[in-house]
Parts: C-alpha cells; structure tokens; sequence
C-alpha cells in the first residue's frame, strides 16, 4: 500500500482541485501551486470542491501512483486552515476513513 513501515511527508492541497486530472495534471499542481518536487516521495493529497472525494499522488521508486476515495456520506474535512498542511499518518489514515479531527474545516 502507499503507506509503508517508513514514515513518508503527507502535504495536502486545501484548495479544491479538478479530479479530472490525472498523473501529470497533478504533479503540475506539486510543481507549480506547490512548489515542491514530486519526486521526492511525499503522498501529495487533493480535494474536490465538494470535499467528498480526494486523490493523492506519490512518486514509488519506479514511477508515479495515483490513488482516489470518494465517501459515499459525509465529507474529508483538515484540522486546519491554510493553502498546505502537513499530515502525521494517523491524521491521515482517520481523514482517509472521513473523522473529523480538531477543528472543523470543509474542504
């Protein structure tokens, strides 16, 4: 799975993206809005306007992956505000499973 036993940077985008982008829409998001190099290894994570569904995209050694969720109720909501915010793995993993953690922010 994408997350593995090494610790991995989880950076999410908190402005809505268009989930008709694919690999390289989204690494052009990394490089351009983000400014951060998509190489690197870090799980960058993309929300819907709605804030139902997300896409994270990674690079794993040997080329990108692409991974999307929708929750069928309810919305991934971020513990907090700001264009960027870093994620511990287990922020993620409950965000991935639509808790609501802290704050409360739709995406």
């Amino acid at each position: 799975m994408f997350l593995s036993s090494a610790s991995r940077r989880i950076l999410a985008y908190n402005q809505p993206v268009d989930m008709r982008k694919s690999f390289d829409g989204l690494v052009g998001v990394v490089q351009n809005a983000l400014r951060e190099d998509p190489l690197s290894g870090t799980l960058y994570v993309f929300f819907n306007r709605r804030g139902n569904y997300l896409k994270l995209v990674a690079w794993d050694r040997t080329g990108f992956v692409l991974f999307a969720k929708r929750l069928e109720r309810g919305r991934f909501r971020l513990p907090a505000d700001g264009v960027t915010q870093e994620l511990s793995e287990r922020a993620f993993r409950l965000i991935l499973d639509g808790i609501v953690l802290g704050t409360r922010r739709r995406i």
